[in-house]
């Protein structure tokens, strides 16, 4: 049995997945100042790699990608548990 199916019967349970596109340093005063719709600049773009984790465990890499106006994560390495 390979280990896909073995784990097969877990495939309905939620698990949370974290892509990280950049990290800011702000001071307090910025973050009261913040508001629904307020945007948050990063220096990361298009065609950049990023960290894929699952359960706060490094599993992946991605690529940065445009969709429609949408930023996504383009999967380019993903390692089996």
């Amino acid at each position: 049995m390979t280990p896909q199916e073995e784990i097969a019967p877990l495939g309905d349970v939620p698990v949370e997945i974290e892509v990280e596109l950049d990290r800011r340093m702000m001071n307090t005063r910025e973050v009261l100042e913040l508001a629904e719709g307020s945007l948050i600049g990063t220096s990361r773009s298009a065609g950049e790699n990023i960290d894929i984790y699952i359960g706060g465990v490094l599993c992946g890499s991605g690529e940065i990608v445009v969709i429609e106006n949408t930023l996504g994560v383009r999967i380019t390495d993903f390692r089996e548990f």
